[in-house]
C-alpha cells in the first residue's frame, strides 16, 4: 500500500488487478493439479475418464461450449478431452497444446511411509504424487490457462488447442492415435506443444538448461531363438543351443551402429559443445561437422547418453531357456531392445543384426515391429527464437537448443500424421532428480507456478 502511493492512481490499480489474476490462475491451476492427481488414472485404476470429466466441468463453467469442447474416445473408461479457444485469424492453422492423463502404476507400500502416491502431498517445497512429474502437471497447468485466457477475453491470433488424452503410458486405446484417426479435425495443427517432452533442467535449484525435443527414437524389440533337438545332460554335445545363443549375444554386443546425424541432433551437438571445454567440446563441435570423425565418436560414445544421441542402440533386455537342470536345452530366446534413430528404417536394423550374427542357425526377428515412420519436426527458428526470449526474460543464463528424446510419447503419432511437434514441458526440474514412474515422485512447488505463467506468456507472445 505504501507503494502505490507514490504511484499514480491508474497504474496502482492495473498492477494490483494483474497481480490478482495471476494469484487465481496459480490456485486453480494448483486445485486442478490436486483434483487429478488424487484420481488414480492408471491401467488398473479408473482410466483417464474421471480426469477428463472433472476438467471439461471446469471448462464449461469458465464458458467453452459447443464445438469448442470435445469428450470422447473408443471406451468408456478412455475418454479425452479437447478444448479450442477462437483466435481472431480463422484461416490460420491453429496450435496445439498436448499433455497425457494416465499414469503408470503406484504402489502404496513402495513409496515413503508419509507419501500416499494418489494423494497430493505438500513437503519441504514439494509436491508429491503420481503424475506430478509425468505429466498431470503440464494437463493443471495447461487446462487452468485455458480457463484463465477464455474468462480475461484473449483473443488471440490464432486458435489454440488444448488436447488432455488417454493411454499415453502403453494402454491399448491410445488417445492421440485415436483423435488423429477419427477426428483428425479437431486437433490439426500448424504444430504442437507437448508438455511431455523436452527438458527444463536446473541445478541446486538454479535453471540451467532448456531442451525443445524435435525428434524422437522408435521403440522396436528383436527377438533371437535357438533350436536343438536337445538330450541327456549325461551326454553333452558341441551344438547346445545355450553355447549357441551365448555367442549369438556376443556378436550383437560387439556390433556398434553407425553414427548417424539428423538436422535436431547436429544443432544440438553444436549448442551442447558451447557448454563443454576442452576435448567434449572439441569432439562434439567434429562431429556435428562430420559424422565419420571417428576418434572423436569413439570418445562421445563411452557417454551413455551421446552414445544414444549419436546412433540407434539395441540391448539385451530378456533371456530364456531351457527346460529342466538335467536335460540339453532344445530352445533359448533372447529379446534386444532397440531404439531407431527417426530417419533411419526398422528393416536395416533387423538385417544389420543378422549380418552382425552371421549364423543362418540362430533365427532373427521382431518381437514387437512399428513399421510407422515418425520423421523429425523440421527445425524451427521463429518458435525456437520466442521460447528462448520467454525463457531468458527471468532466467537470462539458461542455454536453450533442440533436442531428440531417447524414450518415447505421444509426439510421435503427430509427427507420423504430419503435425511438427516439439516437447516444451516449462517445468523447471532437478536434473539429478527425474522420479517419474518411480518412487516418492514429486514436483517443486515454485517450479509448478512458474510453469503456469511461463506457458501464458509464451502463448501470448507467440500469439500477441
Amino acid at each position: 500500500m505504501r507503494t502505490c502511493l507514490r504511484l499514480p492512481l491508474l497504474f496502482c490499480l492495473i498492477s494490483s488487478f494483474s497481480a490478482a489474476q495471476s494469484s487465481d490462475v496459480h490456485q486453480l491451476a494448483r486445485e486442478i493439479f490436486k483434483q487429478i492427481v488424487e484420481m488414480k488414472t492408471t491401467e488398473s485404476g479408473a482410466g483417464s475418464t474421471p480426469a477428463v470429466e472433472a476438467i471439461a466441468g471446469r471448462m464449461k463453467q469458465a464458458g467453452y461450449s459447443g464445438d469448442d469442447l470435445f469428450v470422447g474416445g473408443p471406451e468408456p473408461r478412455k475418454q479425452n478431452l479437447v478444448v479450442r479457444l477462437r483466435g481472431r485469424d480463422h484461416s490460420a492453422k491453429a496450435i496445439l497444446l498436448l499433455a497425457h492423463l494416465d499414469v503408470v502404476e503406484a504402489n502404496r507400500e513402495d513409496w515413503s511411509p508419509d507419501l500416499d502416491p494418489f494423494k497430493l502431498t505438500e513437503k519441504d517445497g514439494y509436491y508429491y504424487g503420481r503424475g506430478t512429474q509425468d505429466v498431470k502437471e503440464g494437463a493443471a497447468m495447461l487446462a487452468a490457462n485455458m480457463i484463465r485466457w477464455k474468462q480475461e477475453g484473449w483473443v488471440p491470433a490464432r486458435d489454440i488447442i488444448l488436447a488432455l488424452t488417454a493411454d499415453e503410458e502403453g494402454g491399448g486405446a491410445n488417445g492421440v492415435a485415436w483423435l488423429l484417426k477419427n477426428h483428425r479435425d479437431l486437433i490439426d495443427a500448424e504444430y504442437c506443444l507437448n508438455t511431455d517432452a523436452g527438458d527444463f533442467d536446473e541445478i541446486n535449484g538454479k535453471p540451467f538448461i532448456v531442451t525443445i525435443s524435435s525428434a524422437e527414437k522408435k521403440y522396436v524389440a528383436i527377438k533371437l531363438e535357438t533350436h536343438n533337438r536337445g538330450g541327456h545332460g549325461s551326454l553333452p554335445r558341441k551344438d547346445n543351443a545355450i553355447y549357441q545363443m551365448a555367442t549369438a549375444l556376443q556378436k550383437v554386443a560387439s556390433y556398434q551402429f553407425p553414427v548417424d546425424l539428423n538436422d535436431i541432433t547436429r544443432e544440438q551437438l553444436k549448442r551442447e559443445a558451447e557448454l563443454q571445454t576442452g576435448e567434449r567440446a572439441a569432439d562434439m563441435k567434429a562431429i556435428a561437422a562430420n559424422a565419420k570423425n571417428m576418434n572423436a565418436a569413439a570418445r562421445l560414445s563411452e557417454d551413455p547418453r551421446l552414445n544414444a544421441l549419436l546412433r540407434t542402440t539395441c540391448v539385451a533386455t530378456e533371456i530364456q531357456g531351457g527346460h529342466a537342470e538335467n536335460a540339453l536345452p532344445q530352445h533359448v530366446k533372447a529379446v534386444f531392445n532397440c531404439r531407431v534413430l527417426p530417419q533411419e528404417d526398422t528393416q536395416t536394423i533387423l538385417a544389420a543384426i543378422k549380418n552382425a550374427i552371421a549364423d543362418p542357425q540362430v533365427e532373427v526377428g521382431w518381437e514387437t515391429i512399428d513399421p510407422h515412420p515418425y520423421p523429425p519436426s523440421p527445425l524451427n527458428p521463429a518458435l525456437l527464437k520466442v521460447i528462448e526470449e520467454v525463457v531468458h526474460r527471468n532466467n537470462p543464463d539458461v542455454h536453450v537448443m533442440p533436442s531428440m528424446e531417447m524414450g518415447a510419447s505421444d509426439g510421435k503419432f503427430l509427427r507420423g500424421a504430419g503435425i511438427p511437434t516439439y516437447g516444451v514441458s516449462g517445468v523447471f526440474i532437478e536434473q539429478s532428480d527425474t522420479r517419474s514412474h518411480g518412487k516418492d515422485e514429486r514436483l517443486g512447488i515454485k517450479e509448478f507456478d512458474e510453469s503456469v505463467t511461463f506457458y501464458d506468456t509464451l502463448m501470448k507472445t507467440l500469439l500477441k
